[in-house]
């Protein structure tokens, strides 16, 4: 299913490379004439030189022991014949890694002459092999770029040609035309006795032996998603290698095209979770599928991970559009969204190998229906003034984290929940805890962690006879809840009196957690506190809404202990209690400048 979703993928895009060629970055151009003398390195990189110049070359695969170059771009190893010194290793250690290194750059440039020899009258193929025969490597290492490229040995040299017609613009000598005949010949169905049935089209083929890379990051470069092992117990009835899932070279091919360009860098499908790599795309070009890409993109920019967030103008409004793109998909009323599909595949590095952790199918409804719930659950009031984006899963971390460091939590916790919001499913129980955690370590609930914990407690059962609210809910006769909304009446009460509140540092944790050890004392405090409000409609108000909250549950008791559900709604109690005073407040003082106005007229 993965494989064939990727296949779709590839004829969906229709600009992606052609079977036996890949876009691949070449930082480093070394530039000759028709001799093969050197004339000069271009630089090809970005501006920020963290990128190179995108060229659709040759498709390389690399398996095994031997050397495998690519035809007319390599890596520095293979084109310069260099190794990095490293101040660890023996000189003896050094000389065999330079000895391999001969060793692949030798067949690189046998490679070159073999190519060069079936087509004698193309200038660039010959050049390059002018070049190496003549020595032009020394005059590389002695070019002032040579520095620059030896800085990072993995990056990607090619060659062109410094005779190029107008029309030619930047061709290098990986692009010739020439190598389409190369590429037909490595790509062909051999046509001999190992036929099968593709996996991935039902057609017959003559499978291929190994698939191409696939990287990802923290993998090794020749990581791939499908590959064997030999001898190892994995050779089913005598088949080895790619006999024991075949898959024909056009449609190995088109999947692993597919894969890199969803993985590239800059890719708007692709986002990282610590050591986790996940890509998202739709079955169809239909409008519903391209819109759900793309606000998926927008909602990833709230998550928080390959987007700045200072980019967005209006946070807010990115959000809305959002929503309303969720909504659009789930009512069908965008073509395409009753009948296409939305896929999620996640990926982890494994030695050699790639993993797959997560892979969700489902109907864009569905998956449009499951983002809205999210946003739904983590819906709660919102006393701040900027009233800035929330529900992202990049806030969520940043809520449970020590110091807000996101890069401290353990990947799988991020990845549960992000599998819970893109499913629909409950959130993961260590969520909550880490929430109880940060509060009693922090003594601080603000939106971000009251809304996880109330989304927490609502989807953890549907069945529910009361969900908790957005908005202050006065009936709610929860335990829990009642005492988070008494203790910030408490708190509010000893602020408006002296000025300061200390309730919050000394006692939340104790509260949340054991009521009946701290309330009876703090309630006594809060008589005193209350002769010492100036207003006498405060001082009124805030005895009715104390009288209210213990009026809710009859015979109110304060509990000895309160488990953790209890302990969750004491925090959403709290946070929306107090919420509910700041309001007040609010209109209190607006209520007195309108009288102070009245009197001066």
């Amino acid at each position: 299913m993965i494989l064939k979703a990727l296949y779709d993928y590839y004829h969906r895009c229709g600009d992606l490379a052609p079977q036996g060629w890949e876009n691949k970055e070449i930082s480093f151009i070394i530039v000759l004439d028709t001799d093969g003398n050197l004339i000069d390195v271009e630089d090809a990189r970005s501006d920020d030189q963290k990128h190179g110049t995108s060229f659709r070359v040759v498709k390389g695969v690399r398996s095994g022991t031997t050397p495998k170059p690519y035809l007319f771009w390599d890596n520095v190893e293979y084109t310069c014949n260099y190794v990095a010194p490293n101040p660890k290793n023996t000189p003896e250690r050094q000389a065999e890694l330079q000895r391999k290194a001969s060793v692949k750059h030798n067949a690189l440039v046998d490679k070159f002459k073999a190519v060069a020899s079936k087509y004698p009258d193309n200038k660039a193929f010959k050049a390059v092999c002018l070049f190496y025969e003549n020595g032009g490597l020394e005059k590389l290492y002695a070019h002032h770029l040579w520095q620059e490229i030896i800085k990072k040995p993995t990056v990607n040299i090619s060659y062109r040609l410094d005779e190029l017609d107008e029309d030619e613009g930047c061709k290098i000598v990986a692009e010739e035309e020439y190598l389409e005949n190369e590429v037909a010949e490595l790509s062909g169905d051999k046509k001999e006795e190992n036929q099968a049935i593709c996996i991935i089209t039902g057609k017959p083929c003559d499978p291929v032996d190994s698939n191409s890379p696939t990287p990802i990051p923290g993998s090794q470069a020749t990581a791939r998603l499908v590959s064997f092992q030999v001898n190892s117990g994995y050779d089913s009835y005598g088949k080895q290698k790619g006999l024991n899932a075949p898959i024909s070279r056009e449609a190995e091919a088109c999947y692993t095209t597919a894969l890199n360009r969803l993985l590239g860098k800059g890719s708007r499908n692709r986002f990282i979770i610590g050591n986790r790599t996940f890509v998202f795309w739709g079955s169809s070009n239909s409008e519903a599928s391209l819109m759900l890409e793309d606000a998926l993109a927008k909602e990833l920019n709230g998550f928080g991970y390959d987007l700045d967030e200072t980019e967005v103008d209006d946070p807010n409004l990115s959000v809305e559009a959002v929503i309303k793109t969720f909504q659009s998909i789930y009512s069908g009323k965008i073509p395409g969204a009753m009948t296409d599909r939305f896929y999620i595949l996640g990926l982890a590095p494994n030695a050699a190998r790639i993993a797959v952790i997560h892979w969700s199918d489902c109907s864009l409804k569905e998956f449009a229906s499951n983002l809205l719930k999210h946003h739904e659950d983590m819906e709660i009031a919102d006393r701040r003034s900027d009233k800035k984006p929330s529900t992202g899963l990049y806030h969520i971390l940043r809520a449970i984290a020590v110091n807000g460091k996101v890069s401290d939590i353990k990947s799988n916790l991020p990845e549960a929940i992000f599998r819970s919001i893109v499913e629909g499913r409950p959130y993961p129980f260590p969520l909550m805890q880490q929430v109880i955690l940060r509060v009693k370590a922090d003594h601080k609930v603000d939106i971000v962690r009251a809304a996880i914990v109330k989304a927490y407690l609502n989807r953890m059962d549907r069945t529910r006879q009361k969900q908790l609210t957005v908005m202050l809910n006065q009936e709610e006769d929860n335990i829990g809840y009642l005492c988070g909304r008494l203790f910030a009446v408490l708190e509010y009460t000893q602020r408006k009196a002296l000025g300061i509140s200390t309730f919050a540092d000394n006692y939340y944790g104790a509260a949340m957690s054991s009521p009946l050890t701290v309330f009876p004392g703090l309630s006594k405090l809060t008589l005193h506190h209350l002769n010492k409000i100036c207003s006498p409609s405060l001082r009124g108000y805030l005895k009715k809404i104390s009288y209210e909250i213990l009026a809710t549950r009859p015979s109110f008791k304060f509990p000895a202990r309160l488990n953790q559900e209890e302990q969750g709604e004491f925090m959403v109690g709290y946070y929306l209690q107090m919420g509910d005073l700041y309001t007040y407040k609010d209109k209190e003082t607006k209520e007195e400048e309108n009288n102070e106005e009245n009197n001066d007229n």
